[in-house]
């Protein structure tokens, strides 16, 4: 029988302790929820923000060559990587970033799509590798859970939602409330569990913002919130110009699915059709012709070919360095060679620069190795985060049970904050319906099934 004193009510008449131990709660859910997804979302994010240099140092037989005279004309090429893969057509040509790089040609064939990189000087092909197996790629789908299908790619965003209900959340939690540490720094020795608390608090409000940051730029690529918004954007002239085709009929076809890589504000862009009259009369300009309009129009070293499949198909020339001002969409006409469309990022509006831009600091991609090491330091905070969370919640947990925070004495206090979440599943819908489950889960299941109730205790 447990005894409660006049000290323990008065505080838990306090509002103040309500709101905590309610804030305390959610936060601890959350993160139990999504610590191993978040572990990932970190390890698998820190490999790809430097795939370049793991392409220029494990993968340096097929990416790096030695100059050695005058290059084969982009067409021969192609033709070397067609012959590589026996049945296959070639589909995306890439042209060589630098005089030391290999082109990189994308056939296609019954077995699917493969990589074929080719020494631009002797034709000497390098390496074959599935487009779904280039250890990037792969490391891509981990990191977004598609590689094991959509459901599993749902939970990324949903745990993207998460980390900011848990970035906000922790900050509440840190802020100092008379405390003599655990603000600014970390009290005790390992084998307390204030150390890690503190460990734990510290370093989730200095790299807050940051969290925060990197679960918001990479909702763009979420199932559901970012084809979702691309589409609003576009549907209010927020995204990639759709006057730009207006002038030109539209396949069914959309960028993202001719290219090997497609900016998320043009993605979903419809790509147009070659003028089909001209498909009797006149003769395709062909892969070298090609590449030397968009090398004429200007389009940075790098970029990718999209190469026609049909009589009625586009070469479509892009490139997405890393200096966005260069990024750039171009739609040939097969048989004339004239641009049909031609989009560069200074014609995006200003959300869709926005939204182009935060990915690619996300990616740490924007300013160098600087921008690549801040990404990478904030990945390791959520390592960090997440580990000193097991670590904290281990040492305080009762002997067969979770150790859950208390709920508050005050229940009035959910009200408000069941409207916080409206909010929140208003502008994540995918989050805020798993948030809402979550909480109909703690205030109806486990406070009236008694197992469940001493279990969460």
């Amino acid at each position: 029988m447990s005894v409660t004193t006049a000290t323990e009510a008065a505080e838990n008449a306090v509002p103040g302790v309500s709101l905590y131990r309610a804030i305390w709660r959610w936060h601890f859910f959350a993160g139990l929820l999504t610590i191993p997804f978040l572990l990932n979302l970190a390890v698998t994010g820190s490999l790809y923000l430097f795939k370049d240099e793991i392409n220029d140092t494990v993968f340096a037989y097929r990416y790096i060559v030695e100059p050695a005279g005058e290059a084969l004309s982009p067409q021969k090429i192609a033709d070397i990587a067609a012959a590589a893969v026996p049945g296959s057509v070639a589909s995306s040509y890439k042209d060589p970033a630098g005089l030391d790089r290999s082109a990189i040609v994308t056939v296609s064939s019954d077995a699917g799509q493969t990589l074929v990189f080719v020494n631009p000087y002797d034709g000497k092909v390098l390496d074959t590798v599935g487009s779904t197996e280039e250890f990037n790629y792969v490391v891509k789908r981990i990191h977004s859970l598609a590689l094991f299908g959509g459901l599993p790619n749902k939970l990324i965003e949903i745990t993207g939602g998460f980390a900011m209900v848990l970035v906000v959340t922790g900050i509440y939690l840190w802020w100092p409330r008379r405390q003599a540490g655990g603000v600014v720094t970390v009290r005790g020795t390992p084998s307390r569990r204030v150390f890690w608390r503190d460990l734990h608090a510290v370093t989730g409000a200095f790299a807050g913002i940051l969290i925060f940051f990197m679960a918001m730029t990479g909702m763009p690529w979420s199932g559901y919130w970012g084809a979702n918004v691309n589409a609003w954007l576009t549907s209010h002239n927020l995204g990639y110009p759709v006057q730009l085709w207006d002038a030109v009929p539209k396949s069914q076809k959309v960028t993202e699915d001719i290219l090997p890589k497609a900016g998320w504000i043009v993605e979903k862009a419809p790509v147009p059709l070659s003028e089909i009259a001209a498909a009797q009369s006149k003769k395709p300009v062909g892969l070298d012709k090609a590449v030397e309009i968009a090398r004429g129009l200007g389009m940075a070293p790098g970029f990718d070919l999209a190469i026609p499949g049909s009589e009625t198909g586009v070469y479509t020339a892009a490139v997405y360095p890393d200096d966005l001002t260069n990024e750039r969409t171009v739609h040939i006409d097969q048989y004339s060679g004239k641009p049909l469309v031609d989009l560069s990022f200074g014609q995006y509006p200003f959300l869709g620069r926005a939204i182009e831009w935060g990915i690619n600091v996300h990616q740490g991609q924007e300013f160098g190795l600087f921008n690549q090491l801040l990404m990478l330091a904030t990945c390791l905070a959520i390592i960090l985060s997440c580990v000193t969370g097991i670590v904290m919640w281990w040492k305080r947990r009762p002997t067969g049970r979770l150790g859950v925070p208390p709920m508050p004495p005050q229940r009035s206090v959910y009200l408000g904050l069941w409207i916080v979440v409206l909010v929140f599943a208003f502008a994540f819908p995918m989050s805020g319906l798993a948030i809402l489950l979550m909480i109909a889960f703690d205030q109806v299941v486990i406070r009236f099934v008694p197992p469940l109730k001493r279990a969460f205790a």
